[in-house]
């Protein structure tokens, strides 16, 4: 069985801006926390999914000083979306350490939730961003059209935007979203084989629009796939959208370093 590579530590420091923390246990957490500062990842988002994990992600945020986090209700759960919930969430927001309304969107590939609640859901929680002047961090799976149908009845209202994450979506909605001022999120799967349409969206995003995430504890990079994610591969993600890009990888880490603030740091 080969070897596999170290992961690379470079000079800039990084940001995890999509990963799930609350989906390891507590010693695998500390540890997970611990590799990732040893490969200078410096700060990490963990992700609000569901009515049962929003006070864990507070939780996190509160415990750990490099980790912040978002409110939302994935496409997955929004069948559990309630009044109760909605309240949950303008509330939880508003602490310091809740960065985004997220991860929210519509899923038809799954389905686990019936489209037209899914939709009347992601609407719902644009109108808390739009409340809290805060942005968003977008799940699109197989719902291109209406993912962007409801966005334009929403983004004239935004004065922030946010992300589309981990995407593989269509180049359709890829321009659509970067004309109006959304980030792209990338990650693990820019390092799969097959999938030669994520990396040609990466060679169409502006730099100035790319966020890099692991979405840990899926979707683990190649060298490393198969095995559980975490945060500390993200260096490797950087080093394939910095080879798709034509840049050295210290030269794209400022820049997404950068981004990565704007978006999520500097309405606050």
């Amino acid at each position: 069985m080969s070897k596999k590579p170290a992961i690379p530590v470079f000079h800039h420091p990084i940001i995890e801006t999509h990963c799930h923390l609350d989906y390891l246990e507590s010693e695998a957490l500390q540890a997970a926390l611990e590799s990732a500062k040893a490969v200078n990842i410096e700060r990490i988002i963990t992700i609000g999914v569901s009515p049962d994990n929003l006070e864990k992600v507070m939780q996190l945020a509160q415990s750990h000083e490099q980790v912040w986090g978002t409110q939302g209700i994935h496409p997955h759960d929004a069948k559990e979306y309630s009044p109760a919930v909605d309240v949950q969430i303008r509330t939880n927001a508003q602490h310091p350490k809740m960065l985004a309304i997220g991860e929210i969107g519509l899923d038809y590939y799954y389905e686990h939730s019936d489209r037209a609640v899914q939709r009347q859901v992601f609407e719902s929680q644009l109108q808390i961003a739009i409340d809290l002047n805060l942005p968003v961090v977008i799940h699109t799976r197989e719902a291109d059209e209406d993912t962007q149908a409801i966005l334009q009845n929403f983004v004239g209202l935004m004065k922030q935007r946010g992300v589309i994450h981990s995407f593989t979506s269509s180049q359709v909605l890829a321009e659509y979203c970067l004309t109006e001022g959304f980030c792209l999120g990338f990650n693990g799967i820019s390092t799969f084989k097959p999938a030669e349409n994520v990396r040609e969206i990466i060679s169409l995003t502006p730099v100035e629009q790319i966020l890099l995430e692991t979405d840990a504890p899926y979707l683990t990079p190649v060298p490393y796939r198969g095995q559980k994610n975490e945060p500390k591969y993200l260096p490797f993600i950087a080093e394939q959208v910095a080879r798709v890009k034509g840049l050295a990888v210290e030269a794209l880490l400022p820049q997404v370093w950068g981004n990565s603030l704007r978006v999520f740091w500097e309405h606050s």
